[in-house]
């Protein structure tokens, strides 16, 4: 059996509405990815600006993405959600995204506290699955941020999820997920399962290791 792709199936139903919407999704997600380019530049500041002060930088690496257009395709349908800016804007809030990996667990709260302190960042939602992590052991802070993009005829207000974790924190899910990619979780034995929990819990405690050493050698981070 095979697997019409979202797109094909929109243009055997009605080939002139899936170009128009085409068009459409290719001019949101240009406004998507200044969103983005907008928050890259904020935080690549922060980070240039903490080490020109002589202090230490709490980012270790920044990574960006924006979705491509047959995966928003795919998740509009799954949802039952249209193609239009405030139905996606509304429905999925991953359009574009961007993860912070920083050095230490007080270094997230730091640079989330540094970027949405500023006034052109209007913080929508936040998660924190660091004080409560996901049942499989997942830590990270997810925000979601809008941030104002000024188009040629108008100023649109543009979701970005951001992410923050640890290096510890980013080294896990990142395996986990490639132990998992394609693979029902639930298919996997509850034994390794619980494998990979408390590979999550090795991961959470060796963060609070070596923040605390590097506080004992350095002092506290300012």
């Amino acid at each position: 059996m095979t697997t019409d792709h979202p797109g094909q199936i929109a243009r055997r139903v009605h080939p002139e509405t899936w170009h128009e919407q085409l068009t459409d999704l290719n001019h949101l997600l240009m406004v998507y990815k200044f969103g983005l380019a907008e928050i890259n530049t904020k935080i690549t500041i922060l980070a240039e600006e903490l080490t020109h002060r002589g202090s230490s930088n709490p980012i270790e690496h920044v990574l960006p993405r924006l979705k491509t257009p047959a995966s928003i395709t795919a998740k509009a349908r799954r949802l039952g959600c249209s193609l239009t800016f405030e139905d996606l804007r509304d429905k999925i809030r991953d359009i574009a995204g961007i993860r912070i990996v920083c050095s230490f667990v007080s270094d997230v709260y730091t640079v989330a506290k540094m970027l949405t302190r500023q006034p052109d960042v209007h913080l929508v939602v936040e998660k924190d699955y660091i004080t409560n992590p996901k049942p499989n052991g997942y830590r990270s802070l997810h925000l979601i941020v809008e941030v104002p993009v000024f188009m040629s005829d108008r100023v649109v207000a543009v979701p970005v999820e951001v992410q923050l974790r640890t290096v510890a924190m980013d080294f896990w899910a990142t395996l986990e997920h490639k132990i998992y990619y394609k693979h029902d979780p639930d298919v996997v034995p509850p034994r390794l399962r619980d494998e990979l929990t408390a590979a999550a819990e090795d991961a959470a405690r060796l963060d609070q290791r070596m923040e605390r050493l590097h506080r004992e050698i350095h002092g506290p981070r300012r």
